[in-house]
């Protein structure tokens, strides 16, 4: 069994986090997981790839030194802010409506939602993902996927949840991977990956909502049905509150960082005997230039929190999921912002729901990475667990190539192989990112034809043209001879025999293998 690894990237607002993870098997370890203090990240998105790429280097350089392997390929998340959600629809009519429905028309199906969605601006524009909400055929109406495969009927409808984000965005996480030199095999939209890492299959069916409070942005992804039916972000998070204390307590904002860290809680009138506790802040010199108590940053906390949990319980009532016959799960908090102490309790006394603090789930073992097991890890942890099942994915590996090659003219020789330029593919849509389709241009970047000069190579020749027959050869030469020595012919009758065309080779051989080629590539991923 071959041993892989998975190298995941998670670029948030206030840290970059890295997580290598080996994989054998079924069997899941988290080998190396550490958090960078990030630069040039604003609500979640790359703002400045130049400062991004300095950080993100640093810190895959030290995971590749610590682990004595190269890491080639990343799955990393796209940005939570800025992104909304729409509804979208497709039918189709069935050939054959006696026959089951497939998984493969439901796929097909969800193509087509996608393909047909109109973007309001297609230029600034692209689709993070979609997720499929009902299906329905002319005797059963919104049936669950796993309902539908098996059914028959002769028209199928689905119904989707699509999200839209911005494509400078996406196009930013590119340019900072390109410049590395190092490809993304992934992009993840994570609020659904993040939800699965750190929920339970019962809690996704009776309905929860899961709230990530992270440094610059906060969100609530809600379940019903095993089935993300709602999203919706804030550009609110840890740092409007670390902003908060250094504003009140005339600190600078790293310090006022590490005093949330280490003192922080929500609920000041819960602190009992601690909160009556001084800080004191000293200088290089060990003399006091600052005295605050751990109530006075407990109430700035709360009045920050009150308004981001005010603002995302308001998001849940939008929702259409609010009532506690929907959420019997209540609510699962998790993210960074999950880690101040009474932060759940918080959230329990405004919202009246039921409320957990959410950790990633044991499918994996982290011996001697225990920071993979907090609450600020969970993205980390469901990229890796959703990529893990990808089989052909080991990012210490190269990326597979793609080759171009423009089509010769009739009379021309082919490309031999070394000779066609190669271009990594550096990014592969997550979920289901659209991809416009190019220009049409002179060039041919169809694998196909280049599998017919391999092959033809395979079998001893050098081209994908067919050597002339003994029969060809002798014709051509007496046909010379003939020229040369005998006097002009009047014209000839119309020949019996088709004549031997270069140009009919090369449109049999080139068809014939496209064909087989693209066959098979009918499931692959774009």
């Amino acid at each position: 069994m071959e041993e892989r690894h998975i190298a995941s990237v998670d670029l948030g607002t206030s840290k970059l986090a890295v997580c290598v993870a080996r994989i054998l098997g079924q069997d899941v370890q988290v080998i190396y997981y550490r958090e960078t203090p990030s630069q040039g990240i604003r609500y979640s998105y790359v703002n400045n790839p130049g400062k991004v790429e300095g950080v993100l280097r640093a810190a895959l350089t030290q995971a590749q030194q610590e682990l004595k392997i190269k890491i080639q390929q990343v799955i990393v998340g796209l940005p939570r802010y800025y992104v909304r959600q729409e509804s979208a629809s497709a039918s189709m009519v069935r050939t054959d409506a006696d026959s089951q429905i497939e998984d493969s028309e439901v796929k097909t199906l969800k193509s087509m939602a996608l393909e047909e969605y109109p973007l309001s601006d297609s230029k600034n524009e692209v689709i993070y993902g979609a997720v499929a909400q009902s299906f329905s055929t002319e005797d059963s109406l919104n049936e669950l996927e796993n309902e539908i495969v098996g059914m028959t009927a002769e028209r199928l409808e689905g119904n989707f949840k699509v999200f839209i984000g911005s494509r400078r965005h996406s196009i930013n996480i590119d340019n900072v991977f390109n410049s590395m030199g190092i490809a993304i095999a992934k992009k993840y939209f994570t609020p659904g990956i993040t939800a699965r890492a750190v929920l339970k299959e019962e809690q996704m069916e009776n309905g929860v909502a899961l709230i990530d409070i992270g440094a610059g942005v906060s969100s609530v992804t809600i379940f019903k049905g095993k089935i993300m039916r709602y999203y919706a972000a804030i550009p609110f998070g840890g740092n409007s509150i670390t902003r908060d204390i250094k504003t009140e307590c005339n600190f600078s904002f790293d310090l006022a960082e590490n005093i949330k860290r280490a003192y922080g809680a929500c609920m000041p009138s819960k602190l009992s005997a601690m909160g009556e506790k001084s800080i004191q802040i000293v200088d290089e010199n060990d003399e006091p230039t600052a005295q605050v108590t751990v109530k006075y940053i407990s109430e700035i906390i709360s009045a920050r929190m009150k308004e981001i949990i005010e603002a995302l319980l308001y998001h849940i009532q939008a929702s259409g999921y609010a009532s506690e016959d929907l959420l019997r799960a209540g609510v699962v908090v998790t993210g960074g912002g999950a880690e101040i102490v009474n932060c759940a309790n918080y959230i329990k006394d405004l919202s009246g729901y039921s409320v957990k603090i959410g950790y990633p789930r044991r499918f994996f073992s982290c011996e001697g990475c225990p920071e993979a097991g907090e609450a600020s890890a969970a993205t980390s942890m469901g990229m890796i667990m959703a990529a893990k099942g990808d089989k052909m994915l080991n990012c210490v590996n190269e990326a597979p190539a793609r080759r171009y090659w423009t089509a010769p003219k009739p009379a021309s020789r082919p490309t031999a192989v070394e000779d066609l330029p190669t271009e990594v593919t550096q990014t592969e849509v997550a979920v289901n990112e659209t991809v416009e389709a190019p220009e049409e241009t002179d060039a041919v970047t169809e694998p196909a034809i280049e599998a017919a000069v391999i092959a033809a190579q395979d079998e001893g020749g050098s081209t994908v043209f067919d050597e002339p027959t003994e029969e060809e050869v002798r014709e051509y030469e007496q046909r010379k001879a003939d020229k040369g020595n005998k006097p002009p012919k009047p014209p000839r009758k119309p020949r019996t025999k088709p004549k031997f065309t270069w140009f009919k080779h090369i449109q049999s051989t080139i068809s014939k293998a496209a064909g087989d080629i693209f066959d098979d590539m009918e499931n692959e991923e774009i």
